[in-house]
């Protein structure tokens, strides 16, 4: 059989945080957005601190973190050879290559076959799905960020493995995984706080952060919602807006 010529995907440069972040990614398939720059603004870590991401893709949710948080260092996980190197491109073309480490793996794995130490914090935007027959395939360019082939717990263990004791874990997720979340971070985990995010005021939420702390005994809060839209016309809500512009963080 003839070897078959695959075409290397288009690359085009981004700016996120009103250009405070250079970012090469993908033209087509799973691109930073929304949900990226959500993760980096919940993530308040003190200059000095490790950030550790499982499934980090391009780097958007990194360098989103380095921009808010100087002097923070990262490292990320990503099992697509091809985003883990421009992951590396993006830490050097934002200025951060010197406290940056890039891993190519996968996150089923586990935390330990990095070899590395926990960190402060570990951050993800785990893929939403776990059963191939609950939606219509995505494109062969989302599957990977959208379909966890060994399910939510092998990205919660990584999750609970990655941070030491009393650090932090923030996730970002559907809404309607929020129980699962809470059962499979609550083993080693507690002290959670929960933000809904809400496509409207008068819709229900579709995705939520929650972090917890490992260890943690403090009890659960529900914080104040995130509406990201109104009606009024403007793309985004105004607390949206800010959080996209990098004038805005998401505290706990």
């Amino acid at each position: 059989m003839d070897a078959v010529e695959t075409t290397p995907p288009q690359i085009v440069e981004n700016g996120l945080l009103n250009g405070r972040v250079r970012l090469r990614q993908p033209a087509r398939g799973y691109r930073a957005g929304m949900d990226a720059a959500l993760l980096a603004a919940a993530v308040p870590a003190l200059s000095g601190q490790t950030v550790i991401e499982a499934g980090c893709g391009a780097g958007a949710v990194l360098m989103q973190i380095a921009a808010r948080r100087p002097g923070v260092r990262l490292m990320g996980i990503e099992r697509d050879p091809a985003m883990a190197a421009l992951a590396v491109e993006n830490a050097a073309l934002n200025d951060v290559a010197a406290t940056t480490t890039i891993h190519s793996g996968d996150v089923a794995a586990g935390f330990r076959a990095l070899d590395a130490a926990p960190g402060d914090w570990a951050v993800s935007n785990p893929p939403f799905f776990d059963d191939p027959g609950a939606l219509r395939a995505p494109a062969e360019g989302k599957r990977g960020a959208w379909m966890a082939d060994d399910g939510l717990k092998a990205w919660t263990d990584f999750l609970l493995k990655a941070v030491r004791e009393g650090g932090r874990i923030v996730v970002i997720h559907r809404a309607d995984r929020l129980a699962d979340l809470l059962e499979l971070l609550g083993g080693k985990a507690g002290s959670f706080a929960i933000r809904p995010i809400h496509p409207f005021t008068d819709e229900p939420a579709k995705r939520v952060l929650v972090q917890a702390i490992k260890t943690g005994r403090a009890p659960l809060r529900l914080l104040p919602p995130l509406v990201l839209h109104d009606r009024e016309g403007a793309k985004h809500s105004p607390q949206a807006e800010a959080i996209l512009r990098g004038e805005a963080a998401l505290d706990w």
